[in-house]
C-alpha cells in the first residue's frame, strides 16, 4: 500500500521514523512519502518536504508567515492528490493538518491521526473536525480517552512512543558508554545541568536567556544546552557569549541521562526527562501577543506531559513572567541532590512509567493501522 504522512516539527519527525519503520515492517511492499524530516527519511520515506520549511508556531508567529503557510498547504494538497496513497496519516501539527484531513476526506483518501492534537488543553471545538474527517485517532496518553469518549469517538491506546525512544537509547547508551564520556571529560568531571531550551527559533530566543542566568548561582556544576540542528549555531553563539556554557548538538538523551537535574522547555522533552529519571524544572516564555492570547484559551491546569499524566503537580512550571532568574535558581536548588524536592520527584517518575506501559508502541500503532486499512 502507499502512505502519506505530514509531521510539521522535530518531534514528530522521530515519532514518524518509527512509525515508518513498524509500518514497512507490517507492509513490507510499501510506499511512504511525508512530510517530515532527516529522521523519516532515514527510515526510508521519500521526503517531500522538510518540516524546517513549515514549521511555523504561535499565533503572530503564523501571521506573519501567512503566505507560506498558505503556499505550503496547496503544495501538499496537490501533492496528495497526485500520488493517490491508501491512507493518509497525519502527525499532531493541528494548525497544518486539521486542514489536511479535512481535504484528504473530502477527496475520498482514508485518514488516519497519529498523536492527538492538544484539544483537550485548548480549541476544543476543532474535536468536531476530527469527528468528521479522521477515520481512525490513535492516542499516545491514558488520559485523552475520557476527553475523545465524552465526544463519542474512539480512540485507539497502544502506549506511548516516547517509551521505546528510551529504551532503545537505555540498549546503545549501556553498550557505548566509552563514546559518550567526552561530555563529562570535556566537563572536567563536574556534575552536569542540563539546559534544555526546545527545536523552535521563537521559543530559543526568549527562554534560552532566562535559563543561562543560573549559570553564576551553581559554580560547582558544568552546564550543557542540548541544541538543535535547525536553529543556526550564531544563534547559540550570540546568547551564550556571557556565559560559561557548553552546548552539544544532537545529544538531548546523552546530556540528560548525564545531568543531575535539567531546565526544561514545556513540550516533549518533559516527559523525556521524566523517562530517563532527571529531575526538572519546565520552562516556557513565547511573545506577548501569542501568550495574551492562548492564556485565554487554554482550559487545562497545567502545561507539562508530566503534570498532565499524572494530575497534579509533580514538577514546577515557571510560565511567561514566573520565569526569571530568581525563581530558576530557587526551583533548581530544590531538585538537585540534597534538595527537598528530589526523591519526592523520582517517585513520581516511578508512577508515570507504570501509566504508560511497557515499549513497543511504535511497532503496536503501525501494524494496527496496516491492519486496519487492509479490512477496509
Amino acid at each position: 500500500m502507499r502512505y502519506f504522512i505530514v509531521a510539521g516539527e522535530a518531534s514528530g519527525d522521530l515519532h514518524g521514523s518509527n512509525l515508518v519503520r513498524g509500518i514497512s515492517d507490517a507492509d513490507p511492499g510499501a510506499e511512504v512519502y511525508c512530510w517530515g524530516g532527516d529522521l523519516m527519511e532515514k527510515a526510508g520515506a521519500e521526503l517531500l518536504m522538510h518540516y524546517r520549511k513549515n514549521a511555523f508556531m504561535g499565533f503572530l508567529n503564523v501571521m506573519l508567515h501567512l503566505p507560506s503557510v498558505i503556499s505550503n498547504l496547496r503544495l501538499c494538497k496537490k501533492q496528495l492528490t497526485s500520488l493517490r496513497p491508501d491512507a493518509v496519516i497525519l502527525i499532531d501539527y493541528p494548525g497544518f493538518n486539521l486542514r489536511m484531513a479535512r481535504y484528504a476526506r473530502r477527496n475520498g483518501f482514508k485518514v488516519l491521526y497519529y498523536i492527538s492534537p492538544k484539544l483537550w488543553a485548548w480549541n476544543e471545538s476543532r474535536v468536531k473536525i476530527i469527528k468528521k474527517y479522521v477515520d481512525r485517532m490513535f492516542i499516545i496518553f491514558p488520559f485523552e480517552k475520557e476527553f475523545y469518549s465524552k465526544h463519542g469517538i474512539e480512540v485507539s491506546y497502544y502506549g506511548n512512543p516516547l517509551t521505546d525512544e528510551i529504551d532503545k537509547f537505555r540498549n546503545s547508551f549501556i553498550s557505548s558508554r566509552n563514546d559518550h564520556s567526552s561530555v563529562i571529560t570535556e566537563g572536567n568531571g563536574s556534575p552536569i545541568i542540563a539546559l534544555v531550551p526546545g527545536s523552535r527559533l521563537q521559543e530559543v530566543r526568549y527562554i534560552l536567556p532566562e535559563m543561562l542566568k543560573v549559570i553564576p548561582f551553581f559554580p560547582e556544576y558544568t552546564f550543557i544546552i542540548t541544541a538543535t540542528w535547525n536553529i543556526p549555531s550564531r544563534v547559540y553563539e550570540d546568547l551564550t557569549r556571557d556565559y560559561p556554557v557548553k552546548t552539544e548538538y544532537g545529544r538531548t538523551y546523552e546530556i540528560l541521562s548525564m545531568s543531575e537535574a535539567a531546565l526544561v522547555k514545556s513540550g516533549t522533552s518533559t516527559l523525556e526527562a521524566a523517562l530517563l529519571g532527571v529531575p526538572q524544572v519546565v520552562c516556557y516564555k513565547g511573545d506577548a501577543v501569542s501568550f495574551f492570547i492562548a492564556r485565554r484559551l487554554v482550559k487545562v491546569k497545567y502545561i507539562s506531559l508530566v503534570n498532565l499524566i499524572l494530575g497534579r503537580e509533580a514538577v514546577k512550571e515557571l510560565i511567561q513572567h514566573l520565569l526569571t532568574g530568581s525563581n530558576l535558581v530557587a526551583s533548581l536548588k530544590e531538585i538537585l541532590p540534597g534538595g527537598k524536592e528530589r526523591e519526592r520527584m523520582l517517585k513520581d517518575y516511578d508512577e508515570i512509567k507504570q501509566i504508560l506501559g511497557p515499549a513497543g508502541a511504535s511497532q503496536r500503532i503501525a501494524s494496527e493501522m496496516v491492519s486496519f486499512l487492509r479490512k477496509k
